[in-house]
């Protein structure tokens, strides 16, 4: 019979410390009562009461179409600052450029979403766009945050890849544009989903 070891039980501890709480929440988020500390049975008036919310709902189905937005603009943007730093090796500014692509991952949100907010106000104030803050700039930030994330992936994939299937297409006469979207992205498929 297998030891139950220290480790495992800190495993188990951990776990139930983390998701433990949620399932508790799940649970009373079904309760008919209005105080959290009294149970009245089981209901989900409360669930019927959020979907007639049709300012919150709107609000919902905003933010999902912001979301849709900035995965294809991370994706696209994340993939070819991926490619750059996986496949041209030497270029001037390459580490500064690898900086800057992975800088949103170390820097707080709170910080570069006050950054933005600044650089939108004086771009008002001096060439007169964005009018107002609004989808454009919430989509031009979050897909900043997005894109780090997205390259990472995707530079870890290009990095496991075979160069010599790419390589090979190209003696047989393909165009680099042709190989990228026939055999590269294909073989990255699975990090691009992850990305997005």
């Amino acid at each position: 019979m297998k030891r139950f070891r220290f480790s495992s039980l800190m495993l188990v501890l951990g776990l139930l410390f983390i998701y433990l709480p949620m399932l508790i929440l799940v649970i009373y988020s079904f309760n008919a009562s209005k105080l959290v500390t009294v149970w009245g049975g089981w209901s989900i008036k409360w669930y019927v009461g959020l979907l007639d919310n049709t300012q919150l709902m709107g609000s919902v189905l905003r933010s999902l179409e912001i979301a849709c937005y900035t995965a294809v603009a991370a994706v696209a943007l994340g993939t070819l600052a991926a490619f750059v730093l996986t496949r041209i090796t030497h270029f001037k500014g390459r580490t500064l450029f690898g900086g800057l692509v992975t800088a949103p991952l170390v820097m707080p949100e709170v910080i570069t979403g006050l950054s933005l907010l600044l650089l939108f106000v004086a771009m008002a104030q001096m060439i007169g766009w964005p009018q107002e803050r609004g989808i454009v700039t919430i989509w031009i930030a979050h897909t900043t945050f997005c894109a780090a994330y997205v390259a990472v992936v995707v530079s870890a994939r290009l990095r496991e890849l075979d160069l010599s299937i790419e390589e090979a297409a190209m003696d047989l006469g393909a165009r680099p544009w042709k190989v990228f979207f026939l055999i590269t992205i294909p073989m990255i498929a699975p990090s691009l989903a992850a990305g997005a």
